[in-house]
C-alpha cells in the first residue's frame, strides 16, 4: 500500500525530533537520468552523495550530484519540469575570429562538429585552419588568428573561442584583457602585457563550461611548461614564456607540499586516484638523482599528515616508507565532515616558517617551494584561504611590493590546483594558483593516466644518460620500455647467428660469447639499435671473456661448456642517447649504487644482496615480430638451486652425473613449473639481458646463455615444462672482465665506467 505524502512528511519530522540519533533515509524516486547512470557513496543514508555519470561526449543536466540531507530529502531535489538527462557536450562559439570567416555558421557546436577558418585578403592565418569539437568541451588544435605585419612589437595574441578581448594594440607595454561570454568562465591570464622580447606575459586564456575538463595530455604539456625550473637551481637559457619543462639536476633545494581533499563532497574514486597519482609523482621524481623534501597531508576539517617536511630536513624520512604510508592510507573512520581548505594552506605556511627559522633568511632564499592541491574547492570551514596564500607569497618572495610588479623571486613559488570531484567550485579556486610560465589550474575528469603525464613533463636532457631509466607503463614506443635493448646479427660465409644484447655504455653492447665463432671478425657483426641516426650500427671490435672455452670440459662429459659466456661489442660510433636509447645499469658500478639509493661507500655485495634474493623474479626479452616481448622467470638460489641445476643432466651432449660440472657457480638457474611456472628461453634469446626493475631503474642481473631443452625456435613467449631449465651467466660473477674493458681509463676512445672497489 502506498503511503500518502502527508505520512512521509510526518515520518521525516519524527526523525528530526529524535535527538539526531535516528536519521531518515532518502529515496531513489525520480532520481533516474536519461541516457546515463548514477552512483551512491553511502547508499541512501544521510550525507550520501548521488553522482550522475554520462557517456563520453555528454554531461549530466541540470544537476551533477545531489546530497542526502538529515531530513531524508535530497539537496537539489529533482523536478518534473526539468528531468535529469545526459546532454551532448557543446564547445564555445568560434565566432570570435577577427578579420576572417568561420564555416559552417551554426548557433551551437557539439561534439564532432568541424569548423574551418579563412582570413580576409591581406591577412595571414596563424594557428589551426580546421578544428573539431572534442568530448571534453574544447576545440582541437590551436586558436586561429588572422593577422598582418603591422610593425608591432608582439604578435596578435588572438581571441580564444567563447571569449571577448579589449585591446588591439600590440606594442611594448600594451595590454590586452580577456573575459568569457555567457555562462563560460576563464582559465588562464585575464590580462597580458607585451614584453620587450616580443612575448606576451602569462598564458593564453581559455573559456570553459562547467563540464569542460583537461585531458592528461593537455596537463602534460601545460603542467610541464608551467613548473619550469622547479627541480633545479639552473636558470632558463632564455626568457620566453613557453616550452618550459621540469629540469632535473643533482643540486638545488626543493620543497614539495601536497594536499589531498578527503571531505565528503568528493567521491572515493577521486580520492583513490589522487592518492595513487601523488605516489606516482614522487616515485617518478625519486628515480632521478635529486632528493626533494615532501610535506604530504590529507585534509577535510582536520589535517592527516603522511609525512612532515621537517623529517626530510633532519634526515629521518625514508621515501620508501613514505610511499608505503601513502599507498596504505584509507579514509575509513577519519572525520570527513566539512572542508577547511585554509587549514591545508596554513599547515604549509607553518612548515615554511619553521624551515626559514632553521636555515636563516639567507639559507631560506635557496629553497624553492611547490604546492600541489587536489580538491573540489567546496570549503565550508576555516574561511577563505586568500589571506594565507598572500602570507605564503610574502614569505617566499621577500618583496613587500610584489603586488605592484612581478616579484624577482617569482620562480621560487608555484601553487598548482587539480580540481577534482563531481562538482568543482572554480571561482573559489582559480585565483589561488601562483607561478610563472604556464597553466597552474587544471580541471580533471580522469587523473589515473597522470603517471604518463608526469613522465612527459620531465625534461631528462641533463640525466638522459643515467643507466636504467625507462618508462614503466605500456607506451606506443616499445623503445621507451626497453631503451637498452639491442639485436645482434653475425653473418660469416653463409652462417647467420642472431642474438640479443644490451647497451651498457654509449659505445658498448653486452651479449653472449657463444654468439661468435673463432673466425668471426668485426666486419661480420652488426648491431640493430635505432637511435634516430640509423638503425644498423657498425662494429669496431668485440671481446670474449678470456676464460670462455666451449670445449673445456669435453673430457668430463660436457660436449659444449658455456661458463663465462659473455662478450662485449665495441661500436665504431657512439649511439645517440635519448629517452628511446640509453644504457642499462650493470652490477658493481657507482652509478648503479646511486640508482639503488645506496648511501656512503657501497660494495658489490650490498648490490647483490639487494637484487638477488631466493626465488627472485627476473625478466628477459624475446623476439616478437619486429620487436620484443617480456618473459618472466624466478632465479632459484640457496636451497632451491640444487633441485634446479640437476635438470642440466637432461640436456643433449651431457653425460656427466654431476650437474655442477656443466653448471658452475657463475650461472643463475631458472625454469620449471614449481613453485612458479617460468617462461623458457628460445633460439635467438641468447645474449639478452636478464634484468630486474628496481625503483624505476633497470639493472642487468644475468646474460641468457643456454638451456636443457629446446622448446622453441625464433622467439616467442613459451612456458617451461617440468624438467626444462635455463642457465644465465650471473653478471656479478664476471665483473672483473667488464671492469677490464668498460673501466679502462688508459684510453681516449670513451669515458670509462666507475666500478666499486669491492
Amino acid at each position: 500500500m502506498r503511503l500518502s505524502v502527508y505520512w512521509f512528511g510526518c515520518v521525516a519530522l519524527l526523525c528530526l525530533l529524535m535527538g539526531g540519533e535516528v536519521w531518515c533515509d532518502c529515496t531513489e524516486d525520480n532520481m533516474q537520468i536519461e541516457g546515463g547512470t548514477y552512483t551512491l557513496t553511502k547508499g541512501l543514508n544521510a550525507s550520501s552523495l548521488l553522482i550522475y555519470h554520462c557517456p563520453e561526449g555528454y554531461y549530466p543536466y541540470p544537476s551533477k550530484k545531489r546530497v542526502c540531507q538529515l531530513n531524508g530529502k535530497w539537496k537539489e531535489e529533482p523536478s518534473i519540469f526539468r528531468p535529469q538527462t545526459c546532454r551532448m557536450v557543446e564547445c564555445p562559439s568560434p565566432f570570435v575570429l577577427m578579420h576572417g570567416i568561420v564555416n559552417p555558421p551554426q548557433e551551437k557546436y557539439y561534439v564532432d562538429n568541424e569548423t574551418t577558418y579563412e582570413c580576409y585578403s591581406g591577412y595571414t592565418l596563424r594557428g589551426s585552419d580546421r578544428r573539431v569539437c572534442l568530448p571534453n568541451g574544447k576545440w582541437s588544435g590551436s586558436t586561429p588568428i588572422c593577422s598582418r605585419d603591422s610593425g608591432s612589437d608582439c604578435a596578435d595574441p588572438g581571441i580564444p573561442a567563447g571569449a571577448s578581448r579589449t585591446g588591439n594594440l600590440f606594442r611594448l607595454d600594451d595590454k590586452v584583457k580577456y573575459s568569457c561570454n555567457g555562462n563560460l568562465f576563464l582559465v588562464g591570464s585575464h590580462e597580458r602585457v607585451c614584453l620587450e622580447n616580443g612575448q606576451w606575459t602569462g598564458t593564453e586564456p581559455a573559456c570553459y563550461y562547467d563540464y569542460t575538463y583537461d585531458t592528461p595530455l593537455e596537463v602534460s604539456e601545460a603542467f610541464g611548461s608551467a613548473i619550469k625550473g622547479s627541480l633545479t637551481t639552473l636558470d632558463p637559457t632564455d626568457d620566453t614564456q613557453e616550452g618550459r619543462k621540469i629540469r632535473i639536476s643533482k643540486t638545488g633545494k626543493l620543497n614539495i607540499y601536497i594536499g589531498v581533499d578527503i571531505s565528503e563532497s568528493i567521491e572515493e574514486k577521486y580520492l583513490n586516484d589522487a592518492r595513487d597519482t601523488v605516489t606516482k609523482l614522487i616515485t617518478k621524481i625519486s628515480s632521478f638523482p635529486i632528493s626533494p623534501n615532501y610535506e604530504i597531508v590529507f585534509f577535510s576539517s582536520d589535517i592527516y599528515e603522511v609525512v612532515n617536511i621537517l623529517d626530510f630536513l633532519d634526515g629521518k624520512a625514508q621515501l620508501n616508507l613514505v610511499k608505503t604510508q601513502l599507498e596504505n592510507f584509507k579514509v575509513g573512520s577519519r572525520n570527513t565532515a566539512g572542508t577547511d581548505l585554509n587549514l591545508a594552506f596554513a599547515t604549509f605556511l607553518e612548515r615554511m616558517a619553521l624551515i626559514k627559522q632553521r636555515t636563516g633568511e639567507d639559507g631560506f632564499k635557496e629553497h624553492r617551494h611547490v604546492i600541489i592541491l587536489f580538491t573540489d574547492g567546496a570549503y565550508n570551514m576555516g574561511g577563505s584561504p586568500d589571506a594565507t596564500v598572500e602570507k605564503i607569497k610574502n614569505m617566499v618572495y621577500m618583496d613587500p611590493n610584489y603586488r605592484q610588479k612581478e616579484p624577482l623571486r617569482a620562480d621560487y613559488l608555484d601553487i598548482y590546483i587539480f580540481a577534482i570531484g563531481a562538482e568543482v567550485f572554480d571561482d573559489d579556486l582559480k585565483h589561488l594558483v601562483v607561478g610563472l610560465g604556464g597553466q597552474h589550474y587544471f580541471r580533471m575528469k580522469d587523473i589515473k593516466k597522470l603517471q604518463k603525464t608526469f613522465d612527459e613533463i620531465i625534461d631528462e636532457e641533463e640525466v638522459k644518460g643515467l643507466c636504467g631509466l625507462h618508462k614503466d607503463y605500456d607506451t606506443n614506443k616499445e623503445r621507451e620500455n626497453y631503451p637498452w635493448a639491442a639485436q645482434i646479427v653475425v653473418q660469416n660465409e653463409g652462417r647467420v647467428m642472431r642474438c640479443m644484447g644490451s647497451l651498457v655504455t654509449p659505445m658498448f653492447i653486452l651479449t653472449a660469447a657463444h654468439c661468435f665463432t673463432f673466425d668471426d671478425l668485426p666486419k661480420h657483426v652488426t648491431v640493430d639499435i635505432d637511435d634516430g641516426q640509423g638503425r644498423t650500427k657498425r662494429v669496431k671490435n668485440f671481446f670474449l671473456h678470456p676464460k670462455f672455452n666451449v670445449s673445456a670440459k669435453v673430457n668430463e662429459g660436457v660436449k659444449e661448456f658455456y661458463d663465462y659466456d659473455v662478450a662485449l661489442i665495441q661500436l665504431k660510433e657512439f649511439v645517440k642517447i635519448s629517452t628511446l636509447v640509453r644504457p642499462i645499469c650493470i652490477p658493481c658500478t657507482q652509478e648503479t649504487s646511486d640508482g639503488l639509493k645506496l648511501v656512503g661507500e657501497s660494495t658489490c655485495a650490498q648490490q647483490e644482496q639487494l637484487l638477488l634474493k631466493n626465488m627472485e623474479k627476473l625478466t628477459f626479452l624475446t623476439r616478437r615480430g619486429k620487436w620484443v616481448d617480456e618473459k618472466h622467470v624466478h632465479a632459484k638460489l640457496g636451497d632451491n638451486r640444487d633441485e634446479c641445476i640437476r635438470h642440466a643432466l637432461d640436456a643433449a651432449g651431457i653425460t656427466t652425473q654431476n650437474p655442477e660440472v656443466p653448471v658452475t657457480e657463475n650461472f643463475l638457474c631458472t625454469g620449471g613449473r614449481t613453485p612458479f611456472r617460468d617462461h623458457i628461453a628460445c633460439t635467438g634469446d641468447s645474449g639478452g639481458a636478464v634484468f630486474k626493475n628496481y625503483e624505476h631503474r633497470t639493472v642487468q642481473i644475468g646474460v641468457v646463455s643456454w638451456g636443457s631443452q629446446n622448446l622453441c625456435k625464433g622467439g616467442g613467449v613459451v612456458e617451461s615444462q617440468e624438467n626444462s631449465r635455463d642457465f644465465h651467466i650471473n653478471v656479478f660473477r664476471v665483473v672483473p672482465f667488464l671492469k677490464s674493458i668498460l673501466g679502462n681509463d688508459n684510453q681516449d676512445d670513451f669515458a670509462p665506467l666507475e666500478f666499486l672497489k669491492s
